[in-house]
C-alpha cells in the first residue's frame, strides 16, 4: 500500500502532530489554505474510525521518536484500513519522499524493532568496518597503484598518504621512491603537470625516511633537481637532523648541512638549535664553531637556548675569548641574560683572573633574574667552585696532547 504513495512536490517534512483529548491529529502545513483544512477534516474522521485503532500509541511514543517517524507508522495503517480512498491517505503523505517511507517503514514492520535500534546498528557497523578491512601494508599500496599508473588512470592522493605512514623498512622505503618517481612522469606525461608534490607530503616523506632509519634516502628529498617530484624544504632537514641527534650521529649531521649549503636551503633558528645541542652532547666544540660561523654569516637570528648552549660550551672548554664573542652577538638580539649566559660570563672573568668581575656578574645577575630563577644560582655556584675548574683543566690537556701529536 505504501507503494502507491505519491512523491513529494517539495523537500519539506509536515510539521508535528497536534494532540487532542481523545487521540493525536495530524497538523497540515501552513499555507495550504482550504484545501489542507478540508485534509484536515478527513484526517479527524479517519482517525475516529476503528481501523484507526493503535495509531494513538504509535504517535504517543517515547521520546526518540521524531513527529515524521509516527507518521511513517500512521500512514500504511490509514492506507490498509482506507484503500478505498488512497487520495486521503495520499494527501498526508504527499509531504513525504517515497523511498524514505519505503525503507523505512518495511525495516520497521519487518524487524518489529524502533528506528533508534537500526540507527545503533548501522552506527557500529560503520565503526567496525576498520577491523574488517586492516591498514594494508606498502607493498599492497604500492601494487594497487602502479595498476592505476599502468592503466593510465591516476591513483588517489589517499593511498599514496597511506603508503607513507606504512612504510616500516628500507624495503618499504624504496618502493615509495619508486612510486613517487612513477607518479611524477604520470603527471607530467599525460596530466601535463609540472609543479612538484606539496611540501606537506615532502616532509611527510623525509619524516618516514627518519622513522624508518634510512637517512641516506632522506638525503634525496633535500635535493632541487630530483626525480621524485619533491621540493626540498628546511623543515624535511629537520626531522633528519632530528633522527642524527637521537643517535648522536655528527657525520650525519656533516652530510645533511653538505646537502643543505648545495641546494641553497635557508637556514633558520630552529636548526641552529638542533645543530648546537647535537654538537655539545656529542663534545665536539670544533664542529660547533664551524656552524656557528656559518649561521653568523647567513644572517640567522639565533634564539636564546642556541646562545646558552653556545655560551655554556666556550666556558666549558675554556675559551674566554669566543665567550665574549658571543656575548656581544647575544646581545644585539637578546637583552637578559639567563642563568646559563651569566655564569658563562663569570667563567671568562675567571679564566682572565679577574675575580671580582666574576662576583659582580653573579650579583648583577641575581638581582635581575626571575624569582622562580634565583634558587637555582645556589646550584650554579658549587658547580662554578667544584666542578668547571676540573673540567677545563682536563679539556685543556687533551687539547694539548691533540696539538702535540
Amino acid at each position: 500500500m505504501v507503494a502507491r504513495l505519491s512523491a513529494p512536490s517539495s523537500g519539506r517534512l509536515p510539521s508535528p502532530l497536534p494532540s487532542s483529548p481523545s487521540v493525536p491529529l495530524l497538523r497540515p502545513p501552513q499555507g495550504e489554505g482550504r484545501a489542507m483544512q478540508a485534509a484536515a477534516a478527513r484526517a479527524r474522521r479517519l482517525l475516529a474510525s476503528p481501523a484507526a485503532s493503535g495509531i494513538q500509541g504509535a504517535l504517543s511514543a517515547p521520546h526518540h521518536w521524531c513527529a515524521a517517524g509516527a507518521e511513517l507508522v500512521v500512514l500504511p495503517r490509514l492506507d490498509n484500513g482506507f484503500s478505498s480512498s488512497p487520495h486521503q491517505a495520499r494527501s498526508f503523505s504527499s509531504h513525504l519522499p517515497r523511498t524514505l517511507l519505503l525503507r523505512t517503514v518495511t525495516s520497521h514492520w519487518q524487524s518489529k524493532k524502533p528506528v533508534r535500534y537500526h540507527m545503533s546498528r548501522a552506527h557500529f557497523a560503520t565503526e567496525s568496518s576498520d577491523i574488517d578491512h586492516p591498514k594494508e601494508s606498502a607493498e599492497e599500496l604500492y601494487q594497487k597503484m602502479l595498476k592505476s599508473v599502468e592503466a593510465q588512470t591516476m591513483p588517489p592522493n589517499a593511498w599514496l598518504w597511506s603508503m607513507i605512514s606504512s612504510c616500516t623498512s628500507e624495503e618499504d622505503i624504496k618502493l615509495l621512491f619508486q612510486i613517487l618517481q612513477k607518479l611524477r612522469v604520470f603527471r607530467l606525461s599525460n596530466l601535463r603537470i609540472n609543479a612538484n608534490f606539496n611540501d606537506h607530503l615532502c616532509m611527510k616523506v623525509s619524516e618516514a625516511c627518519a622513522r624508518v632509519g634510512v637517512p641516506d634516502y632522506g638525503l634525496k628529498v633535500l635535493w632541487n633537481h630530483n626525480v621524485y617530484g619533491i621540493t626540498p624544504t628546511i623543515g624535511s632537514a629537520h626531522y633528519l637532523l632530528q633522527h642524527a641527534k637521537e643517535h648522536s650521529d655528527t657525520k650525519l649531521v656533516e652530510r645533511i648541512m653538505q646537502v643543505l649549503r648545495r641546494n641553497s636551503l635557508p637556514l633558520q633558528p630552529g636548526t641552529a638549535d638542533i645543530v648546537f645541542s647535537i654538537c655539545y652532547n656529542a663534545d665536539r666544540w670544533d664542529l660547533l664553531s664551524k656552524y656557528a660561523a656559518r649561521f653568523v654569516q647567513a644572517g640567522v637570528k639565533l634564539r636564546r637556548t642556541a646562545f646558552d648552549i653556545w655560551m655554556e660550551f666556550a666556558a666549558k672548554v675554556g675559551d674566554s675569548q669566543s665567550i665574549w664573542e658571543i656575548n656581544s652577538l647575544r646581545g644585539k638580539s637578546v637583552k637578559h641574560y639567563t642563568l646559563t649566559t651569566g655564569f658563562a660570563c663569570a667563567k671568562g672573568s675567571l679564566l682572565e683572573r679577574k675575580p671580582e668581575n666574576a662576583a659582580a656578574t653573579i650579583k648583577l645577575l641575581y638581582k635581575h633574574l626571575p624569582d622562580q630563577k634565583k634558587p637555582f644560582v645556589r646550584d650554579e655556584l658549587q658547580k662554578l667552585v667544584a666542578e668547571w675548574p676540573i673540567e677545563v683543566i682536563k679539556r685543556q690537556k687533551k687539547d694539548r696532547n691533540v696539538r702535540i701529536r
